[in-house]
């Protein structure tokens, strides 16, 4: 597996796998807002400053991360692997190398969301390290809550 740092010309493989990733969502209330992305979305952030990850497997995308470095760490979210490939430890492949990434450039914190209703995502990050830090509920312009935990590792 190779892990490379993306492009803005990515921009429609790092949707393509994101949808794939999250189509599984589509049903929660709400439906993951990652659903409601277009190419030009995230080659707009990529522009503005986010970076990505994306592996291949044999020269095929088979997952991504997207992140951003903030203050209090580099602070990731969208990560995806397409459902073919889900759990065979691709995602916590992706997470290494964003550790890697963070290391290289002395950030010392990683920190993530993630919905209360997705325990498995919950379990995932915990499982490497990750702790919950804080509670919150997310208010959707569409009057809609949504329960999640910030969770953080430190390197």
């Amino acid at each position: 597996m190779i892990i490379n740092s993306a492009t803005i010309s990515d921009a429609a493989v790092i949707h393509d796998l994101m949808i794939k990733a999250f189509m599984e969502y589509k049903n929660e209330n709400p439906p993951s807002s990652a659903l409601e992305e277009t190419v030009q979305s995230v080659s707009d952030a990529l522009e503005k400053g986010e970076k990505a990850l994306i592996a291949f497997e044999e020269n095929n995308p088979v997952g991504m991360v997207r992140f951003q470095l903030k203050d209090e760490g580099l602070y990731f979210y969208r990560l995806s692997v397409i459902p073919e490939k889900q759990g065979k430890g691709i995602a916590k492949k992706i997470l290494k190398s964003l550790e890697d990434y963070a290391n290289n450039v002395d950030v010392t914190t990683i920190l993530c969301k993630v919905r209360m209703t997705i325990p498995k995502n919950i379990q995932l990050y915990s499982s490497i390290g990750f702790d919950v830090y804080d509670e919150e509920v997310v208010h959707k312009p569409n009057g809609i809550n949504i329960k999640v935990v910030s969770m953080k590792k430190e390197l």
